[in-house]
């Protein structure tokens, strides 16, 4: 088996069938589809890494159970040191990119979650759902997929479970059985990176119970499938990253979309719950655990560049960087919290009997709200180093920058030090795109709101016990209740 170059990813996506829309316009060619091509850029960039030796240990990992070099991105997350590996992989990426690179990471979480959640429904139910998953898997594996997880549903109105809704399509569900597979209708929204996958991994959107066994379903399908439509939902800002020179200031990004299921087909073997809603609570919390933990080297990656983005534009304004030492060591400082956060939590996980690492809980959605916090406070301090270029939005466009006429006029007012004015310009930009454009990752809503976080924190934080260690300190004999 040899790993996926650069030129093989590119053709599996022109080798599938267009699905995607956007601006009301089918897209024909996701490569090099103005709305597509950064996403599928980001996404190609690690497999130009798997063939670079001094990248290749963080994109790539031996597989125990072939002996052969896959791309990390699935794999088995069987240890604390191969999740360690994951969150590497995720700052790495963003370090190269400066956005998300959602088929690299939610989907390789997904299929991990589903293993020990189908070791657990076939060890009590008896079911084939594990072994169908380990043969899709190994697929993956060999032939280096790109697997977009699909986790969030429309929902409809929050105050109703699925069963309730007006109409029951804002939730993935299954409509009709088989005895050779399921068919599937309703939405997946907001889904990172799916403009650049071979496969779609769908899990259940919450914990359900009995009345809404039709909604704990997880399944995979290729993401060009009968009847799965794609809708890409992110604007650019201002619609400058889909133009030319500086006013686009990277070449990769991420698209989200929205995901269509039109009485789609899933064969049996592609099925890994149906019906089991009991285990849906399961689904959801190995599924944060580990997704809130990584998350930290997701912000991390892109704070990185931040802190560069401030150095270089306070040089390119006249300024010495080492005037804003402590606004970049703060900088540094909520990087490394959300790293260390992840880190932490994952040091103080457990295997799972199904052989997959899972992050402890607690932190990881203790995580999960810094990471909704201080990547904004970074955002505000790269705008305070940069000045009023940045914050204010106010700035030429490529083209007003090299108009014949007045472009040498737009130059003179941005030459502000030894460097030029096109390079001010560029990192302006930059600075513009990852404070409040486009290049700004879900923080605050990507992979669950903190709210949720927050729920988890709570119900899993021993009040009682705690104030019995207070108590028995300060020498209290008595029983103080709640009023």
């Amino acid at each position: 088996m040899s790993l996926k170059t650069r030129e093989d990813y590119l053709a599996s996506l022109r080798d599938m069938r267009p699905n995607i829309y956007k601006f009301g316009q089918l897209i024909e060619d996701v490569v090099t589809d103005p709305v597509t091509r950064r996403v599928v850029e980001s996404h190609a960039r690690a497999f130009d890494a798997a063939h670079d030796p001094e990248r290749e240990e963080i994109f790539t990992v031996v597989s125990p159970e072939t002996g052969e070099r896959i791309m990390r991105f699935t794999s088995v997350l069987a240890t604390m040191d191969d999740v360690l590996a994951n969150m590497r992989l995720k700052r790495h990426s963003f370090r190269e990119t400066g956005s998300c690179t959602g088929g690299l990471c939610v989907g390789w979480n997904a299929m991990n979650t589903m293993r020990a959640v189908t070791f657990e429904m076939d060890s009590e139910l008896g079911t084939d759902y594990s072994r169908r998953l380990r043969a899709w898997a190994a697929q993956c594996q060999e032939q280096c997929l790109v697997v977009a997880g699909a986790l969030t549903d429309a929902k409809g109105d929050r105050s109703k479970v699925p069963s309730q809704q007006e109409d029951t399509d804002v939730t993935v569900h299954v409509v009709e059985k088989r005895d050779d597979g399921i068919v599937v209708r309703g939405v997946k929204a907001m889904i990172a990176g799916a403009a650049a996958a071979n496969e779609i991994f769908v899990l259940p959107g919450s914990g359900y119970r009995e009345g809404d066994s039709g909604y704990a379903v997880s399944f995979a399908v290729p993401r060009d499938a009968e009847g799965l439509t794609l809708v890409e939902c992110r604007r650019p800002s201002d619609n400058r990253e889909m133009e030319a020179g500086f006013d686009s200031p990277v070449e990769t990004g991420i698209t989200q979309s929205y995901l269509l299921f039109d009485n789609v087909f899933v064969p049996n073997e592609r099925v890994f719950m149906c019906g089991e809603y009991k285990y849906t609570a399961a689904v959801i919390r190995y599924f944060t655990a580990n997704y809130r933990a990584c998350i930290g080297g997701c912000v991390t990656g892109q704070g990185d560049v931040m802190v560069g983005a401030a150095v270089l534009m306070a040089r390119a304004n006249g300024l010495s960087a080492k005037k804003f030492t402590e606004k970049l060591v703060q900088m540094a400082i909520n990087n490394e919290t959300t790293f260390g956060m992840g880190a932490g939590a994952i040091a103080l996980g457990r295997q799972h009997p199904a052989g997959v690492w899972l992050a402890d809980d607690t932190l990881a959605h203790v995580n999960k709200v810094h990471v909704a916090t201080l990547p904004y406070e970074s955002r505000r301090l790269l705008q305070d180093v940069c000045g009023g270029l940045v914050e204010t939005g106010c700035f030429p466009s490529f083209a007003d920058f090299h108009h014949e006429e007045y472009g040498h006029w737009v130059q003179k007012s941005l030459k502000a030090s030894k460097a030029t004015a096109e390079s001010r310009a560029r990192l302006a930009r930059l600075a513009e795109w990852l404070s409040i454009g486009a290049g700004v990752p879900g923080c605050m809503h990507g992979g669950g709101s903190p709210d949720g976080a927050k729920l988890v924190v709570r119900l899993n934080t021993p009040l009682e016990a705690y104030a019995g260690y207070a108590k028995k300190l300060a020498g209290v004999a008595e029983e103080i209740t709640e009023p």
